[in-house]
């Protein structure tokens, strides 16, 4: 679920853009603020220990426990003390403040993404009829369960070897994100129209559209990284300068996460490589404006799973939001009380006006104003008021691509701050390796 969630919060930021120029423009600003932690993060730890070696670089696991909790080591602790050691009060408390509010956007923001992906790919597979305020109260629940399992993960963050957040973090990314960055690699090249026979390797599928390449690709990089993870997090590593002989086997032990992070990311590119050529490609029509080479194409895109014939809405289900769980929409499964509202096609407002409105009580009352959603019927009333007329094929077609125009100057301003940002990258690399 890693995978999806980094996808989600990657794609939140690009869908609030105006244009595609503001969505590169903002990737770009994102990529150069990505510099500062090293400036921001590291070197003061680093200064931290130089200062503090007493309390950061603390080498005895009895000391350690005494200092920071933890046997492991008490370098977490060292921002936070350059911050209340060195800062005046005022400037002390903003930064403390300022962290703090860091974290929580980090948190709620990935809750919020699991939370989505959640409801949206797994609930929705179960409950296929389920209403919106149904969808909502799922999802705010499952962030409550994500809360629980976050407090219940802290003890397996503590005795990580060298007891280290930040190693943590880089650790559980080099086993889980490698396999979405071949997928969109392998990408970027290709031809959806290339037929097995003459497909060469470096002229793939471009995979995101090939269900069964990426799919494969995405699950054998996911099942080893888990396999690593879980292989290396089943053994308790000794403290450093305890005498203890390490008992992880040198595949583990040997094998730095950094590097196997590259060797992830090989092995998901040749699985996503050999599966796509030995499976027919998804026909043309299926993928227009979902891959690269036809990002500016204005033909109608045929819909793999083409939706089943839509039944026309009821008095229950419009109004009963999550009173009519059990809702199903199938014409021979009605129930006596509902009543289809028209056959137009749509919901007319009159009719939801003129519908019986269902009073909530006690617990359930109690557990929508909890989830926000109270007011959910005038909430239908005005939505079936202000419908939109349909937009055909061909003209959503044609948005589209609209939406992809840019400004020749401003998308060449885009493309050499990327390269620039690339090459800085590349230097400070090298210059700190």
């Amino acid at each position: 679920m890693r995978d999806a969630i980094l996808l989600q919060v990657i794609v939140q930021r690009a869908l609030s853009a105006k244009s595609m120029v503001h969505a590169k423009a903002g990737c770009i600003l994102a990529g150069y603020l990505k510099l500062l932690p090293l400036y921001l993060l590291v070197l003061p730890g680093m200064a931290a220990r130089v200062l503090f070696p007493d309390l950061v670089a603390c080498s005895n696991p009895d000391r350690c426990r005494e200092i920071c909790g933890s046997e492991n080591g008490c370098t977490n602790i060292a921002y936070p003390l350059l911050v209340v050691k060195l800062m005046p009060i005022g400037a002390r408390g903003m930064m403390l403040s300022v962290m703090l509010a860091a974290l929580m956007s980090s948190l709620t923001s990935i809750f919020n993404s699991s939370s989505t992906i959640f409801t949206i790919d797994i609930w929705k597979k179960f409950r296929k009829h389920a209403s919106d305020v149904e969808l909502l109260i799922v999802g705010r629940s499952f962030v409550v369960v994500l809360v629980a399992l976050s407090i219940v993960w802290i003890p397996i963050i503590e005795h990580f070897p060298g007891s280290q957040l930040f190693h943590y973090i880089q650790s559980v990314t080099s086993y889980l994100a490698p396999p979405v960055c071949a997928v969109y690699v392998l990408a970027v090249r290709g031809s959806a129209s290339t037929s097995p026979g003459r497909r060469l390797p470096f002229e793939l599928t471009e995979v995101l559209a090939v269900s069964q390449g990426a799919f494969w690709g995405l699950m054998v990089g996911l099942i080893v990284g888990l396999a690593r993870f879980a292989w290396e997090f089943s053994y308790a590593v000794p403290t450093c300068g305890s005498g203890v002989e390490d008992p992880r086997p040198s595949i583990i032990s040997q094998v730095h996460y950094l590097h196997f992070g590259a060797i992830l990311f090989m092995v998901s590119v040749i699985t996503t490589a050999v599966v796509s050529l030995l499976t027919p490609p998804i026909d043309e029509r299926h993928l227009y404006r979902l891959t690269f080479s036809t990002r500016f194409s204005t033909e109608v895109r045929e819909e793999l799973d083409k939706p089943k014939k839509k039944v026309p809405p009821t008095v229950s289900a419009v109004i009963g939001g999550a009173d009519n769980l059990a809702y199903n929409k199938s014409t021979d499964n009605l129930a006596s009380n509902d009543v289809p509202l028209t056959i137009r096609g749509h919901v007319s407002p009159h009719e939801v006006m003129q519908a019986p409105k269902k009073e909530l009580r006690g617990f359930k009352k109690a557990l929508f104003c909890i989830c926000g959603v109270t007011g959910t019927h005038e909430k239908a009333q005005e939505m079936a008021a202000n419908q939109l007329p349909p937009v055909s094929p061909e003209h959503e077609a044609q948005e589209a691509v609209a939406a992809l125009d840019e400004s020749r100057v401003w998308g060449t301003v885009c493309t050499l701050n990327a390269v620039f940002l690339v090459a800085v990258c590349a230097f400070i690399w090298g210059f700190y390796a």
